[in-house]
C-alpha cells in the first residue's frame, strides 16, 4: 500500500499577505462576492475567460468556489481569490495550475474585475504567488500564458522577470471560438533568485 501524495503534507501558509492585497484559497461562502465580481465584468473578462458564462446565478459561484476548496485540500489545482488588504473586498482570482508536482511545476493563471484594473493589485498578488512556488513548493519552473490581444494581461510576467520563450501561435480558442495566439512567458529558480535580489535592493 502506497503512502500519502507528498504534496498534500506541504504546510502552506493559510494566506498570502501583501502591502495591497491578500491571496487565499477560496473558501465556502466566497461564492456571492464572486459572483458579484463576474457580474460586473462579463464584458471585461468574457473576450479572455471561457469560464466566464458557466457563472449564471450566485449558486454557480458558490459550485465553484467549493469545488476549488477541495483541488486545493487534494492539492490537484490550487485556485486562490484575490481581495484587498482589508480582506473584505474580491478583486479577482489567480492561482496555480496544470501543476506537475514530479517537476514542479506550476502556471499562474489570473484576472481581475474591471473596477480594480490599473492599480497594480494583480501585479502584487502574481509576485507573492509566485514567492510562494519558489520558495514553499520548491518550484523549478514557473510559467504564464497570456492571450496576444490581451495586452494588460501580457504586461503583468516582463514586468516581474518572467522571460518571454515564445509565441503559441493558434494554440487556444477564446470565449466566441476564436482561435489565438498564447505568449508564453516562464520563471527558473536561479532567474528568481536574481530578481527577489533586485526588488529588495530597490
Amino acid at each position: 500500500m502506497s503512502g500519502p501524495d507528498p504534496q498534500i503534507l506541504i504546510d502552506i501558509p493559510s494566506q498570502l499577505v501583501g502591502q495591497r492585497v491578500i491571496v487565499r484559497p477560496y473558501r465556502p461562502g466566497d461564492g456571492t462576492a464572486l459572483w458579484d465580481a463576474v457580474e460586473e465584468s462579463r464584458e471585461h473578462i468574457l473576450p479572455w475567460l471561457p469560464w466566464g458564462p458557466s457563472h449564471k446565478s450566485p449558486d454557480d459561484s458558490e459550485a465553484f468556489v467549493r469545488k476549488c476548496h477541495a483541488k486545493w485540500l487534494l492539492r490537484e489545482d490550487m485556485p486562490m481569490g484575490v481581495w484587498d488588504r482589508t480582506g473584505e473586498k474580491y478583486l479577482g482570482g489567480s492561482g496555480l495550475h496544470r501543476i506537475e508536482w514530479g517537476v514542479p511545476s506550476f502556471e499562474i493563471g489570473y484576472w481581475l474585475r474591471k473596477s480594480a484594473q490599473g492599480r497594480g493589485y494583480m501585479t502584487e498578488a502574481v509576485w507573492l504567488i509566485t514567492q510562494l512556488a519558489f520558495e514553499t513548493l520548491k518550484a523549478q519552473r514557473v510559467f504564464i500564458r497570456a492571450a496576444a490581444g490581451n495586452y494588460r494581461s501580457a504586461a503583468i510576467p516582463p514586468r516581474l522577470g518572467f522571460i518571454h520563450e515564445g509565441t503559441l501561435r493558434n494554440s487556444a480558442r477564446n470565449a466566441n471560438n476564436e482561435l489565438c495566439d498564447m505568449l508564453m512567458f516562464a520563471m527558473t529558480p536561479g532567474e528568481y533568485e536574481n530578481r527577489s535580489a533586485e526588488m529588495r535592493v530597490g
